[in-house]
């Protein structure tokens, strides 16, 4: 296009470091990571030093670079050119649909804390999910068109939904531990991990507990002076992020046995027990809402920061060319924010659909699984290609200089390929492992081809156009 639309700056410092909290810090991981026992504190090491950082220098300095709207689809396309972007979009955009489900349904769970054992009834009742989910996603969608100062307030009050709920955790924890003492064992030999084939796995994913930081720099043009703002908040950020993720593990194992906070309700069947024990059952309901209100939060990060993608493909017209359209009023790209958001409806319908819907369901969520980390592959790349690139005094770069860059993002490339590897591994409870697999790679495979299919297509549209005129 002639020149790019204008969209409006109404994101600050004070709103960046809420997003990503909001957008990262997942209350589902505390209770995940604590029922695996006290050597998780390694993996948490781990993945805070082999992918976090690693992942978070890089965003400062790409997004110090290309500052403009689009984050990982530009730093791509720069370093690799026009199809290598899309494709990182693609793959980027489509892997993240699965998540609202996941997140919205553990959010819908949770609220029914607040309710006493008669809501526990819509504990099994599809309509409940798909209602939740689909008023949620609406509701998300609506705000982010009206603009990203509007938006964001929903971002800012969902970051409050996990920063509160596991700092009363952490308090109730210290008290729980001077009371009755620890309910975990803490020895050397307990600290160390132990290895097995399904315990990499697990371990893989607990390094993703720290994605997404990335996201928020797709909304580049909507963010006052980003090359100041982004690597601030990323600092202050990260540090929430870190003392969350240790800090709400560490309460949960002291206050809790392993086996008090696995499963899906692990987070909110650990609040209810440690309530019950220290006499304050009237703190169950504010938590179980604040916790529910993190969930619609985190949705509205990721659906905010992820429209923005198909926006700019569409500004490059590498999508329809309507993906482009800025709002008159309100300045948004509202047509990537309302697809992606009637998107992001369909497939949480279809995650509670009958038995042939569910089927497609799990199929978009076996076309995730890799595609969730292909994204990352690029980043990385990117930040180790455009370090030969020359750059301004205005860009800020990662301390250190070159060395340090290309060090970190080839730790976090390293990070990612090996759990790209590891994810395809099927189960111990899978019976045809070989069908497990070829169901991975096949549904990578379309997800992939699609994106080349859409890519290619709208190229020759392009071409043809050109001709025309």
């Amino acid at each position: 296009m002639d020149s790019a639309p204008s969209l409006k700056r109404g994101i600050r410092f004070r709103d960046l470091v809420p997003f990503y909290v909001v957008v990262v810090l997942s209350i589902r991981w505390t209770a995940t990571a604590a029922a695996a026992g006290p050597s998780i504190f390694v993996v948490w090491f781990a993945a805070l030093t082999c992918f976090f950082i690693p992942l978070a220098a890089s965003v400062m300095e790409l997004s110090s670079r290309h500052p403009e709207e689009g984050g990982i689809y530009i730093w791509t396309r720069e370093a690799f050119g026009d199809f290598c972007g899309f494709i990182c979009a693609w793959t980027y955009w489509m892997s993240n649909l699965p998540y609202f489900p996941a997140v919205l349904y553990f959010g819908a769970a949770s609220v029914l804390f607040a309710f006493g054992a008669r809501a526990q009834a819509l504990s099994a009742n599809p309509l409940y999910y798909m209602a939740f989910a689909a008023i949620a996603l609406s509701l998300i969608t609506l705000l982010n068109i009206a603009g990203a100062d509007v938006g964001k307030w929903l971002n800012n009050i969902g970051a409050l939904g996990s920063v509160v709920p596991l700092s009363v955790l952490m308090l109730m924890a210290a008290i729980s531990y001077t009371r009755f003492g620890s309910a975990t064992h803490f020895t050397r030999a307990g600290m160390i991990p132990h290895w097995s084939l399904s315990n990499a796995v697990f371990w893989s994913g607990v390094f993703f507990a720290f994605s997404s930081i990335e996201a928020v720099s797709a909304m580049g043009d909507e963010i006052l002076n980003p090359r100041k703002a982004i690597p601030w908040a990323l600092l202050v950020a990260g540090c929430i992020l870190t003392i969350g993720y240790i800090g709400g593990t560490a309460a949960l194992m002291v206050a809790l046995p392993a086996e008090a906070v696995g499963g899906p309700d692990g987070f909110m069947n650990g609040v209810r027990m440690l309530c019950e024990r220290l006499g304050v059952g009237w703190l169950l309901a504010p938590m179980a809402l604040l916790v529910g209100l993190n969930a619609v939060g985190s949705a509205a990060g990721n659906l905010s920061s992820t429209a923005r993608l198909p926006f700019v493909a569409g500004v490059d017209r590498y999508l329809p060319s309507a993906f482009g359209r800025v709002h008159a009023r309100f300045r948004t790209p509202w047509v990537a924010i309302a697809v992606y958001g009637a998107a992001g409806i369909v497939v949480a319908l279809l995650g509670q659909a009958g038995t042939t819907v569910r089927g497609a369901y799990d199929v978009l969520v076996s076309m995730g699984v890799i595609a969730l980390f292909l994204p990352y592959l690029f980043l990385f790349s990117a930040m180790i290609k455009l370090q030969s690139r020359a750059v301004g005094p205005e860009v800020r770069r990662v301390p250190g200089g070159r060395p340090v860059a290309m060090a970190l993002a080839s730790v976090g490339l390293a990070s990612t390929a090996i759990t790209i590897v590891l994810c395809v591994i099927p189960g111990s409870e899978e019976t045809n492992k070989p069908l497990a697999v070829a169901k991975v790679l096949g549904a990578t495979l379309v997800l992939v081809g699609t994106g080349v299919a859409v890519f290619v297509v709208e190229k020759m549209r392009g071409r043809k156009a050109v001709v025309a005129v």
